[in-house]
C-alpha cells in the first residue's frame, strides 16, 4: 500500500478573473503545482450545480456539472465567446465568489456560447446527448424551473410535478430551445472536464471526489423517482436529514434533505445507488462517501421542525448497500467519511467494508486517548489536518483553548522555530495513514478569512473563499521536501 499525500482545494476556489474557479488554465496549472510538490491526490468537493445556500452538497442533479465551472477563456479560444463577452464577464470580487452576481451574469454568456456553437458542434453535441440520456430529463427539469419562477418542483402545477406524460411532451415542444441550451452547457462541462482529467492522469495526479449521501429535495432525481424517497401524497418529505445535537451545535444540524425509502432501494438491488456511483466514477479516481455513518443509522427529523433536536436514529441499509456497491462497481476506490457519532455498529460497518476511514488531526487533542491521535492511526486510513467543514489550522491554533493547544504542542513537539502550523502539518504527514490530505489554506497559513464552510450556519462566506493567485515554486519545494521525508512521493 503505497504512501501518498494530496491537497484539498475545491474548483470554485481556484483563481479566476470571472468570479469563480473553473476547469480551465488555472486548474491545469494547479495540477502542475501538485506534481512539483510531490503530491499524488487532488481532493475536491461535489461538482454539481449548487443549490440552497450555494452549497455543493445541495445540488439539483446527481449527473450534471456546475455550469459556473465551464471555463470562459476556453470558450473564447473555441470561437464560442468574443473578447467583448469576456470583458463583460469579468467580476471584481478578489478572494470571494459572489454567487448572486454569477446567477445573473453567467447564464446569458452560456446561452451565447450555445447559439454560436449549436451548428458548428452539431455532431459532437448530438453524440453527447445520445451517450448521456440523463441530460434530457435534467435539461427539461432546469427549463421548467425557470418557466415556473424557480419554485421547487413539488410546487409546480400538478401535471408538471406529477410528470404527466402529455404535459411533459407539450413542455418539451414549447421549451425545446431552452432545453437544448441547458444540455449544451453540460456538453461543454463534460468536454472540459475530460480534458482536465486526462491532463491530471498524464501528470500522475488522482482526483478524489465527494459523493454526498443525500440529494436535495429540489432535485431532478427526486422529481424523477419520488417513490425512492420518504414523501407523502402531496410530495412533501415525511422526515428530513440532519444530525443530532453535539459539542459543536446544541441544536444539531438540520440539513433538510429528503430521506431514502430504503426498503424500495433494497428491493431493486440498490440499482439507483449503483448507477449514481457509476456516474461519480465517470469523474473521479477515488470517491469519498459523505456521512458514511448514515448508512448504518441516520438521524430522521420530522418535516417542519425548526431544529434537529426532535429527530431520532433509524436503522439504515448498512452492509446490504455496501455489498451492492462493491458488487456493482468493483473497480471503484472509496474513502468513508466516518466522522460524527460513531457507535460500535458504525465501526464494524467500516471494518466490514474495507474502506479507509478518516482521521482528523484537529480532533485529536481534546483529551483522552483519542482515535485521532497519530499513534492510534491505522495504515488503511486517510489523515486530514481538517476538512472543508473545519477551522483552518491557523484559525484552530489561534482560537482553541490553551489547554488543547498545549496538548498538541507536547504531543507533536511543536516549537516556534519550525512554527506551530508547520509542526501540525508534519504531524499529519508523518502519520502511518496511507494517505495524508491537507487543505491548501493550511499550507498557506491562512486564518478565519479562508474557512470554507461553517456547518449548521447560513453565512454568506460559506463556500465562497478562493485564491487570488496560485502558490509558487517556493511552497511547492517546501511541501516536496516534507513529502519526501515521510516517503509519500512514491519515489
Amino acid at each position: 500500500m503505497q504512501r501518498e499525500s494530496g491537497i484539498l482545494l475545491h474548483i470554485s476556489s481556484l483563481p479566476s478573473r470571472y468570479g469563480i474557479g473553473t476547469l480551465g488554465r488555472e486548474a491545469h496549472r494547479f495540477i502542475d503545482f501538485l506534481k512539483s510538490a510531490g503530491q499524488r491526490d487532488w481532493q475536491i468537493l461535489p461538482i454539481g450545480p449548487t443549490g440552497f445556500g450555494d452549497s455543493p452538497y445541495q445540488s439539483c442533479s446527481i449527473y450534471a456539472g456546475n455550469p459556473y465551472f465551464v471555463d470562459l477563456d476556453a470558450l473564447a479560444e473555441d470561437g464560442l465567446l468574443t473578447p467583448e463577452d469576456l470583458t463583460e464577464a469579468c467580476v471584481d470580487t478578489p478572494g470571494r465568489v459572489d454567487y448572486a452576481a454569477l446567477y445573473c451574469s453567467r447564464p446569458p454568456l452560456l446561452e451565447r456560447a450555445y447559439r454560436r456553437g449549436k451548428a458548428s458542434r452539431k455532431a459532437e453535441f448530438a453524440a453527447f446527448r445520445a451517450a448521456n440520456p440523463w441530460v434530457e430529463d435534467y435539461a427539461l427539469f432546469t427549463a421548467l424551473k425557470h418557466r415556473f419562477g424557480m419554485l421547487p418542483w413539488n410546487q409546480w402545477p400538478a401535471a408538471a410535478a406529477a410528470r404527466d406524460m402529455a404535459a411533459l411532451a407539450r413542455f418539451r415542444e414549447e421549451l425545446q430551445e431552452e432545453i437544448s441550451c441547458h444540455a449544451f452547457t453540460q456538453y461543454l462541462f463534460y468536454e472540459q472536464w475530460d480534458r482536465l482529467a486526462a491532463y491530471a492522469k498524464a501528470q500522475g495526479i488522482r482526483i478524489i471526489g465527494d459523493l454526498p449521501i443525500y440529494v436535495s429535495m429540489d432535485c431532478c432525481d427526486v422529481w424523477l423517482h419520488p417513490e425512492l424517497f420518504q414523501l407523502d401524497a402531496a410530495r412533501c418529505p415525511v422526515a428530513v436529514a440532519g444530525c443530532p445535537p453535539d459539542g459543536f451545535s446544541e441544536d444539531g444540524q438540520l440539513w433538510g434533505n429528503p430521506l431514502y425509502d430504503w426498503p424500495r432501494h433494497e428491493a431493486s438491488g440498490f440499482a439507483w445507488w449503483q448507477e449514481r456511483v457509476r456516474a461519480s466514477a465517470r469523474f473521479f479516481d477515488v470517491i469519498r462517501i459523505d456521512h458514511f455513518r448514515g448508512l448504518e443509522s441516520y438521524w430522521a427529523v420530522p418535516y417542519g421542525e425548526e431544529t434537529a433536536r426532535g429527530g431520532q436514529w433509524v436503522e439504515g441499509p448498512g452492509r446490504k448497500l455496501v455489498r451492492a456497491l462493491q458488487a456493482g462497481v468493483p473497480h471503484v476506490e472509496f474513502i468513508a467519511e466516518d466522522l460524527g457519532y460513531l457507535t460500535p455498529a458504525v465501526k464494524q460497518l467500516l471494518a466490514d467494508s474495507g474502506f479507509p476511514g478518516m482521521k482528523v488531526l484537529e480532533f485529536a487533542f481534546y483529551g483522552g486517548n483519542s482515535d485521532y491521535l497519530p499513534h492510534n492511526h491505522v495504515v488503511n486510513s486517510v489523515c486530514y489536518t481538517g476538512t472543508h467543514d473545519n477551522l483552518t489550522l491557523a484559525q484552530w491554533l489561534e482560537t482553541e483553548s490553551e489547554e488543547t493547544v498545549a496538548r498538541a504542542v507536547n504531543y507533536l513537539g511543536l516549537n516556534r522555530e519550525e512554527g506551530y502550523l508547520r509542526g501540525m502539518l508534519r504531524g499529519g504527514m508523518s502519520s502511518v495513514a496511507r494517505i495524508f490530505i491537507a487543505q491548501l489554506q493550511d499550507w498557506l497559513g491562512l486564518g478565519a478569512e479562508a474557512r470554507m464552510n461553517t456547518p449548521g450556519a447560513l453565512h454568506s462566506s460559506n463556500w465562497s473563499w478562493r485564491l487570488t493567485e496560485l502558490p509558487g515554486a517556493a511552497l511547492a519545494g517546501e511541501i516536496l521536501e516534507m513529502t519526501r521525508r515521510y516517503a509519500r512521493t512514491g519515489e
